[in-house]
């Protein structure tokens, strides 16, 4: 009797042993298939991302005049200047994605950094031009797998115009000196991860913060329209794109 269990304990141990091994091995394959299945991929992670650099043209005709938007902050009656501007904004920047794309559903996007150089003519207004330096941020809202990105953004900069109030022009300008104020939003459209994009509209306030006053007064320039821009990539791409 005691012969006839060991040989049955032993048979049993060799029958369960091969059935243990395949069931590790099917787990092991299992698991390596599944290590091997592509994960969801969002192209946009090869355009928006940490420390890319690009290079933006934008022009914009800004022929529409209305008062100073921040009028109620610092206590003026919300009027409007007789004198009307058109201003042509001509802008070359550099823009610096200060990070990769985060944030919950809609806010979800990235931030970049930008530097303008700017040139803006005068066809309507006693002056004729302004240059000046922009610095702003500019908030891209991206969503998943999507080319066009919502966007906002403000500006803020000093530069010279060629101000004609100290040579009689009324409602001109008091000073060649000037202040900047930008606020636009619109829409980025990415051809591919080197070329994009964008179209809006901008807000752009010139004036020299009360600077020439009591000599002479500080009307500011206040008008908004339309903007296009285009945008380049500098250097070699975060890696090999999704397309």
């Amino acid at each position: 009797m005691t012969r006839i269990v060991a040989v049955c304990a032993l048979l049993l141990a060799n029958l369960t042993l091969p059935a243990t091994a395949i069931a590790e091995d099917s787990n092991g394959e299992a698991a390596a298939v599944l290590s091997r299945a592509p994960k969801s991929t969002d192209f946009n992670d090869d355009i928006y991302y940490r420390n890319k650099l690009e290079f933006s043209q934008e022009v914009g005709v800004l022929p529409i005049n209305i008062p100073f938007v921040f009028d109620a902050f610092i206590g003026d009656d919300y009027t409007q200047d007789p004198l009307h501007y058109t201003m042509i904004p001509i802008f070359p920047s550099l823009r610096w994605h200060m990070g990769k794309i985060s944030g919950p559903s809609v806010l979800r996007g990235n931030t970049d950094l930008t530097l303008t150089l700017s040139f803006t003519a005068i066809p309507r207004g006693p002056e004729t031009k302004y240059g000046a330096f922009d610095l702003g941020v500019r908030r891209n809202f991206v969503h998943r797998n999507w080319r066009t990105a919502p966007y906002f953004e403000a500006r803020g900069g000093a530069g010279f115009i060629d101000a004609q109030g100290p040579h009689g022009a009324v409602y001109g300008q008091g000073q060649d000196f000037t202040f900047t104020l930008m606020v636009g939003f619109g829409a980025r459209y990415n051809f591919n991860p080197r070329y994009s994009m964008a179209v809006g509209g901008s807000y752009m306030h010139v004036s020299n913060a009360y600077l020439s006053q009591p000599r002479y007064w500080n009307n500011g320039i206040n008008v908004c329209g339309p903007m296009v821009g285009f945008n380049m990539r500098l250097g070699k791409p975060k890696h090999n794109p999704v397309r």
